[in-house]
């Protein structure tokens, strides 16, 4: 399989993607033409159609064979297609054309329950318990959901891999660092995405729902965190607050979408892990996404810098 992230300029190829988006547009001549974002496991390519007469009618969220030719547009690939139609059952196994972390399910499993079973204090291991343990049809969201509908950690499994990543260096730094409550650390670090599992719809869409437009990740996670808590009853207030607000904290900045800034140390470090592991993914998929023939990549947004692979 000619696989998105091995193509090369010039290449001609006979494939078959997922086509993601579909969209009509003109020309600054006023012709017609059709813009596409195709996607295999390995990532998503823009495609035009700019000769439409006698294109077999698909539609976008399916699969199409296609025939082009790869070009570069402002630094990127990008698939000049001269022939598609749908694709036919049979000719194409789904497995190949949703992007997956590379970490094992069952690896990452175990990791989880490892760190919740690390967590002492009674009333956050009993909240952690009811979320990942005792709902098993949340679990399984969370293992198949992503962290973001693009930019960083994109793909199937993208939330539990982020999550554990973040826990991780929250789990060093309650270390290094005495002051820092680990049990409450670690809880926000693997409670602080669980709203994605309803922000983000599942695989092939991977897009914005309803309440994830309208509401947003951090808040949903934190009315979820609130709501087991009063299930108990007798969680400890100030715990309970101090849980919340790390959630709705870690993103650091209001700007940045958080509803409060870090007032606690804790928040602080979440903040920190989180937008480190984020970024430091950003730039692993930037490195894998080039061509490998140069140091210098350009300039990437992300990081608003001209970046060099070392």
């Amino acid at each position: 399989m000619n696989y998105i992230e091995s193509l090369r300029e010039g290449d001609m190829i006979s494939e078959i993607y997922f086509c993601k988006t579909k969209t009509n547009a003109l020309t600054k001549g006023g012709k017609k033409y059709c813009s596409l974002v195709l996607q295999d496991k390995t990532g998503t390519v823009d495609g035009k159609i700019w000769d439409l007469a006698g294109t077999e009618h698909f539609e976008e969220m399916s699969y199409v064979f296609v025939e082009a030719q790869v070009t570069v547009f402002r630094d990127q690939h990008q698939l000049n297609i001269r022939r598609i139609r749908p694709a036919r059952e049979g000719e194409y196994d789904v497995r190949e054309y949703m992007p997956c972390s590379e970490r094992e399910p069952a690896e990452m499993e175990k990791e989880l329950d490892d760190m919740i079973r690390s967590v002492k204090e009674p009333n956050l291991n009993w909240l952690l318990q009811e979320i990942f343990v005792k709902d098993q049809s949340f679990r399984k969201l969370f293992s198949e959901r992503s962290a973001a509908r693009s930019i960083h950690h994109a793909f199937r499994g993208g939330l539990m891999e982020h999550t554990l990543s973040v826990t991780r260096t929250c789990d060093y730094m309650s270390g290094n660092y005495p002051l820092l409550n680990r049990d409450l650390l670690i809880t926000a670090a693997l409670c602080h995405d669980i709203g994605k599992v309803y922000e983000l719809s599942s695989f092939p869409e991977n897009d914005y729902t309803d309440v994830g437009n309208l509401m947003g990740h951090i808040v949903i996670g934190a009315m979820m965190v609130r709501d087991k808590i009063r299930e108990k009853g007798d969680f400890p207030a100030l715990l309970g607050n101090e849980l919340v607000h790390c959630i709705l904290a870690h993103h650091g900045e209001l700007e940045f979408g958080s509803p409060k800034k870090p007032a606690l140390m804790e928040a602080m470090a979440l903040n920190i892990a989180d937008n480190m592991d984020a970024r430091m993914e950003t730039f692993k998929e930037t490195l894998r996404s080039s061509d490998g023939s140069k140091d210098w990549l350009g300039y990437v947004k992300a990081f608003e810098a001209n970046v060099r692979r070392t």
